[in-house]
């Protein structure tokens, strides 16, 4: 039996050091064009040193990332993968929160989901609940294993249709110790429901899948897949205020970047296709590790945080700020959707979301 032992450790140690040269060999050998110049929609910071990263998910995927450490930063210190908006690049709201947080004592990396951005996978602008689940997950084995990582202090940030995916991470993976879901979407119930339950019917769902299937028929024809087009532009005089809010960030100088499918020409039409009965949040009560979820008063998604609290936690809340255990709702007055994007109005509570990730990756 000890011999037994003594076997499944040298093997485990030389499992260990195999994954760490082959990591360094990825980075430095990607087939990813990466683009080397700062092309962020947002200052570079002089508090943080950063460089592009590589690492591939279990479906062999290359996913690129940006990687902002905290200049000076010595010692194995805690660590934050972060990704979104749904249909953003890294460029844009993620890298922020990212630079953010590496000025605050975090090694964080924001990273292009598959088939978007810098990333991999084909077809581009695919999007999977788990594929793109499982892009945190990678991100999470990746920062495990850097020399400057403690690997029992690793966090994530999921904006937007990404905290969504976040959330199904942490349900997921143990290695997850904190979770921030920030302007949060539930991907499969805006899929299923439509806006504000606008859908939400059986004949309403029965008539999407037809119109997909029908898509699918057509672009295997065509031999190549349609694009459903971003945010609308130009943009109608009576559009509802969410579209206006989407199109004040991803169209124009405050937050357009051409790698972003919002603000170029979006997803395919199917897409998203198996958001439609793959529910994200179904095992979300499950969530040992703590969850905070920030998203703003004003803001036309509210609802799916507020929904998600309610899954975590059994308790419903509407338009307030709540604790219950480990799992906390912060509701920011005044706030839309996009304040959570960037830093326009100074709404994101980035002293908040530092607090939250000292006292739980510690």
């Amino acid at each position: 039996m000890r011999q037994f032992v003594l076997t499944l450790t040298i093997i485990g140690l030389t499992f260990i050091s195999y994954s760490k040269n082959q990591q360094n060999e990825e980075i430095m050998n990607t087939s990813l064009q990466l683009t080397q110049e700062w092309d962020k929609t947002f200052p570079k910071s002089d508090k943080v040193d950063h460089k592009k990263v590589t690492f591939k998910n279990r479906y062999g995927i290359e996913l690129a990332a940006d990687m902002y450490t905290p200049k000076g930063a010595q010692g194995r210190l805690p660590a934050i993968a972060v990704s979104g908006p749904f249909g953003a690049v890294k460029e844009q709201s993620s890298g922020l929160y990212a630079q953010h947080m590496a000025e605050r004592g975090f090694i964080a990396i924001a990273f292009d989901p598959s088939f978007t951005g810098e990333s991999g996978g084909e077809p581009r602008r695919m999007a999977s609940p788990d594929i793109n689940t499982e892009d945190f997950l990678a991100a999470v084995d990746f920062l495990s294993v850097q020399e400057n990582v403690d690997p029992e202090r690793i966090g994530i940030i999921g904006i937007c249709g990404f905290g969504g995916m976040a959330i199904n991470a942490a349900a997921l993976d143990p290695r997850i110790k904190a979770t921030v879901a920030s302007t949060m979407y539930d991907m499969s119930k805006v899929n299923v429901e439509g806006y504000f339950a606008s859908e939400d019917s059986k004949e309403k769902r029965i008539e999407k899948r037809k119109a997909l299937a029908a898509q699918r028929t057509e672009d295997y024809k065509n031999g190549s897949y349609k694009r459903a087009g971003g945010v609308i532009d130009p943009l109608p005089d009576d559009a509802p205020f969410f579209v206006k809010d989407y199109y004040d960030y991803y169209k124009t100088p405050r937050g357009y970047h051409e790698r972003s499918g919002n603000s170029t020409d979006g997803w395919n039409v199917t897409g998203c296709q198996s958001f439609l009965n793959q529910p994200l949040l179904a095992w979300a009560h499950e969530i040992e590790n703590p969850v905070l979820l920030i998203h703003g008063e004003k803001a036309h998604s509210r609802y799916f945080s507020e929904y998600a609290f309610e899954k975590m936690t059994g308790v419903h809340v509407e338009g307030e700020s709540k604790t219950v255990g480990n799992k906390e709702i912060l509701i920011i007055p005044g706030a839309v959707h996009t304040d959570l994007y960037d830093d326009k109005n100074n709404r994101i509570p980035y002293d908040k979301m530092e607090s939250f990730f000292k006292a739980n990756l510690k």
